[in-house]
């Protein structure tokens, strides 16, 4: 497995950034936590534990309860690439959860953003 530095950066410290694109937009702090939990199989007492701790997102990644069995329709392009082709498991789930971001600042439904 590749270093990426992203690896080792802590959740907490990502999550005010999250946070901040959702509200700019109109989206709410419980959508994104609702995503979080929805891809990682979390509860929301455990998403503020690692918060709180400051898990690091291979940690966040690997420690993930279960990862949601719908990961395979998240489609699309995030950082110039497609998350769909990504081949390093660990860097794939993280851009799913960009990816997932970026669909709830851009306006799309709870129900499509979670693959209902």
């Amino acid at each position: 497995m590749e270093n990426h530095r992203v690896y080792k950066m802590s959740v907490a410290g990502v999550y005010p950034h999250y946070i901040n694109k959702a509200e700019k937009k109109g989206r709410t702090k419980a959508e994104v936590d609702t995503i979080i939990c929805w891809l990682t199989g979390y509860d929301e007492t455990a998403l503020q534990r690692h918060l709180e701790t400051k898990t690091d997102f291979e940690t966040f990644f690997n420690q993930a309860p279960q990862l949601n069995p719908n990961v395979s329709k998240i489609t699309g392009v995030i950082c110039g690439y497609r998350v769909e082709e990504i081949k390093e498991p660990l860097m794939q789930k993280i851009r799913f959860l960009d990816k997932l971001i970026d669909e709830l600042a851009k306006g799309k439904a709870m129900e499509k953003i979670l693959r209902s």
